[in-house]
């Protein structure tokens, strides 16, 4: 076994078993504490099942590896995930779809004698165009003298952001950053308007499941027989609630970005072209990320090429149109994903290392950002030395758009504020990159006086 073994730093919680890491590949332990559950789980047809619908990670009982670790029972070794994302880089309608597809395999699981122990968005990851249930260990044998032990956990860490999202009209995911372990009921139940508790199914499981568990706070707890019916009506009451609510949907800023930018004398038009020369330059290149990529339409033109590419934007709204795209569309190689550039993921947890910032994940071949640095320069007082080292530590190759103060879009960012940015312009920028990165092209886009550049990171 190679000494390069690696604890994951977020799989200590649970006794059943961890994930581990040995030279770049994930593989989890099944404890003998666990046994008991994973052998019904195999032989029940209960993994068969959901790995045959596509929508559990798939795996296979290996003995190449060995932890020397008496508590040990099996060795797996799951089909690989790329990128690793949090339920507070989702759009709305990620987090319900992740929500209904817990429910939908707690529900399946019955048939099968099987339960799921835990139900929280870290368990649902995005692979191969959709989203999939990751974690083997959460299947246990049903106990009909028990209710089901994940219901607090699902309506924290699900029900109670997609409620607020719902009843606020707003994009909330900095709250689940705020409470990575779920949104405390009490709290849930003070944010949500007061007419919340005239409907049904909101009432029953935030606003009376917050009063019995208030009130069962360090008692005993006594359980009565929780039959598979009462599993079922359960389990349907939260699907009827969550299936009713509705993304935050107002017009943002940034929603007719592309639109507006295609009424300017082809400049859209001269941009793919250019962006397309440039990959065809690259033939290296297997992932990416676009990084203030709007509505994805560039990361389209990397997805063509079988790229798979992280598309990322701060608005929120725009990366929920772009996931219901990619559904309709089939795109398999383009995953959305909420994120502020100027404020990144950062690490969260135990010793700050139970969830990774976005830097720590960030490793791609290939960085995109269009129509984005002057944004970060003059839109948030972000120097182009910083700028250039934050990119730097992404990817090696660069495709990136410069825009200069003479542009309309600068105008009218400075229009409400003093031109303080003296060492904003191309030769400052060149000069900023050229610490980390060499120009390969730069050519003007269309008729406008942007400058579009690929750029590869100097490794010397």
């Amino acid at each position: 076994m190679s000494n390069s073994t690696s604890h994951h730093p977020s799989s200590y919680r649970d006794p059943s078993g961890f994930v581990f890491e040995v030279g770049g590949v994930y593989y989890r332990q099944v404890n003998y504490v666990y046994q008991k559950h994973y052998d019904e789980f195999i032989k029940s047809n209960c993994y068969k099942y959901f790995t045959e619908k596509g929508i559990l990670i798939a795996h296979e009982e290996t003995a190449e590896i060995d932890l020397n670790d008496e508590a040990c029972y099996k060795i797996l070794k799951p089909e690989q995930i790329n990128f690793i994302t949090y339920p507070w880089e989702w759009s709305f309608d990620m987090l319900k779809d992740a929500a209904l597809l817990t429910l939908q395999i707690a529900g399946a699981s019955l048939q099968f004698g099987m339960t799921l122990k835990d139900a929280t968005p870290f368990n649902i990851q995005w692979h191969k165009g959709k989203l999939i249930f990751i974690d083997t260990l959460s299947f246990e044998i049903y106990n009909p003298q028990a209710p089901w032990i994940a219901y607090s956990q699902f309506c924290e860490t699900f029900l109670a952001p997609l409620l607020l999202m719902h009843h606020t009209k707003k994009p909330l995911q900095s709250l689940m950053l705020a409470w990575p372990d779920g949104i405390p009921l009490d709290i849930a139940k003070a944010l949500l308007p007061q007419k919340t508790k005239f409907s049904l199914h909101t009432y029953l499981h935030i606003h009376l499941h917050s009063k019995i568990a208030t009130k069962s706070s360090g008692s005993k707890t006594h359980h009565t027989k929780f039959s598979k019916q009462k599993f079922i009506n359960l389990l349907s009451s939260l699907e009827i609630l969550i299936k009713k609510l509705k993304a935050p949907d107002s017009k943002t800023t940034w929603s007719n970005y592309y639109d507006e930018a295609a009424q300017r004398d082809g400049y859209l038009e001269n941009k793919k072209a250019l962006v397309e020369e440039y990959l065809t330059q690259l033939n290296d290149v297997k992932t990416a990320i676009d990084l203030g990529a709007n509505d994805g339409q560039f990361s389209k033109l990397l997805a063509f090429r079988k790229i798979s590419t992280i598309t990322s934007d701060f608005d929120a709204t725009c990366i929920n149109h772009l996931y219901h795209a990619i559904n309709e569309e089939k795109e398999f190689n383009i995953q959305p994903l909420v994120l502020d550039v100027k404020n990144p993921s950062p690490s969260i947890g135990f010793n700050n290392k139970e969830r990774s910032s976005f830097l720590k994940r960030a490793k791609f071949d290939l960085t995109l950002a269009l129509a984005l640095i002057h944004h970060l320069a003059i839109g948030k007082n972000i120097p182009l030395t910083m700028i250039a080292d934050f990119f730097a530590s992404i990817a090696p190759n660069l495709i990136i758009e410069f825009v200069p103060k003479e542009d309309e879009k600068v105008k009218m960012m400075l229009s409400g504020k003093k031109d303080i940015y003296i060492n904003y312009s191309e030769a400052a920028f060149e000069k900023a990159f050229s610490k980390h990165y060499l120009v390969v092209s730069k050519k003007t886009v269309g008729n406008s006086n942007r400058s579009l550049y690929l750029m590869k990171r100097n490794e010397k």
